[in-house]
């Protein structure tokens, strides 16, 4: 009744922002991610007759109660629905990067919630059913199941059977693939992801475009990730992350997850690329900055990014691997 799995975060290459059902976590728009080595969370689950209440505890705090042990509690509720079990459950869990700050924490932290859990309720679920699974948690973890490159379908049923994620291609496909993730803020974001959706869905004027256009954004991210085309893939992902803060921008009241920093990152990733270095930027929301480069340039922008005042700290990740189950338990 005891399991652990380790899943890692995604950063998508073109947006997912605004749900069509909030319940089921369906979203408004597809979008297509690369799942990140080295930003990891690790959870152990179990359930046991003995315990009297569920147990959260997150990076060594526990959660007696509040929105954080409220989500998890629902999550534990729909496994022991499906596991047609009443035992309560300790869940603990470690990230090694900081949570809420727009790093998709919650995509690595639902993802590996859903293997643990499901393993450790006895169920057996495929990648699909575990992607269904870990958007009913978070939108973004559906992504987080799989490793590499993959694509979150918007689906069109409205129970969401149709609504999960795919690969589009392996880790091994692209080998050379970088994403630097700089940090400039460590502190929790002020606005929720999921608070900042409905607000722009409600009250954007320009969200209808926005979702006139992304379908084209994937498709063409999905064609430059088969053909290794990094022009391509690069001029989408940061066009489509600025139409999403566009968006958010322009709501009632306005959502600016941007800092001084995350502007200063932005303007010398477009600089440098004016200057024959080629690099892209991608925001999801929050103020970091998502650096797409190739291999062979991360030594010269680890060089630059270091020269900058705002950049706290600096991750280099390539194309990660499937979630997983591990033998490590944390209890």
């Amino acid at each position: 009744m005891k399991s652990t799995a380790v899943a890692s975060a995604n950063i998508a290459l073109t947006k997912y922002w605004g749900k069509r059902d909030k319940k089921l976590m369906l979203p408004q728009n597809g979008s297509v991610s690369v799942t990140l080595e080295g930003l990891t969370t690790k959870t152990t689950v179990e359930f046991d007759p003995d315990y009297k209440e569920d147990v959260f505890i997150l990076n060594g705090e526990e959660f007696k109660e509040g929105e954080e042990k409220q989500q998890v509690v629902d999550h534990l509720n729909m496994i022991r629905e499906m596991a047609k079990s009443d035992h309560k459950a300790k869940v603990v869990s470690e990230s090694n990067f900081p949570t809420a700050a727009g790093l998709a924490s919650s995509a690595s932290g639902f993802a590996a919630l859903s293997v643990a859990g499901a393993k450790a309720a006895g169920l057996n679920l495929d990648k699909k059913e575990l992607s269904i699974l870990s958007r009913r948690g978070s939108g973004s973890a559906s992504r987080s199941v799989d490793g590499g490159f993959v694509e979150w379908q918007k689906g069109e049923k409205e129970d969401g059977s149709d609504s999960y994620a795919i690969t589009v291609a392996p880790s091994s496909h692209w080998p050379e693939f970088r994403i630097i993730t700089t940090i400039v803020r460590k502190g929790p974001k002020k606005v929720k992801s999921r608070a900042g959706m409905s607000q722009t869905v409600k009250t954007c004027p320009y969200y209808k475009g926005w979702l006139e256009t992304v379908n084209e954004d994937i498709e063409n991210v999905k064609k430059a990730i088969k053909e290794k085309n990094f022009t391509l893939l690069g001029e989408t992902a940061e066009y489509n992350c600025l139409k999403m803060h566009a968006t958010m921008m322009t709501t009632k009241p306005p959502i600016i997850y941007w800092e001084g920093p995350t502007l200063e990152i932005m303007h010398a990733v477009m600089n440098w690329r004016e200057e024959g270095l080629e690099c892209y930027f991608t925001i999801d929301a929050g103020p970091q900055v998502k650096i797409i480069c190739l291999e062979k340039d991360v030594p010269e922008l680890e060089k630059r990014l270091k020269d900058l005042n705002g950049v706290k700290d600096i991750v280099i990740c390539k194309p990660g691997e499937d979630a997983e189950l591990i033998d490590d338990h944390l209890f």
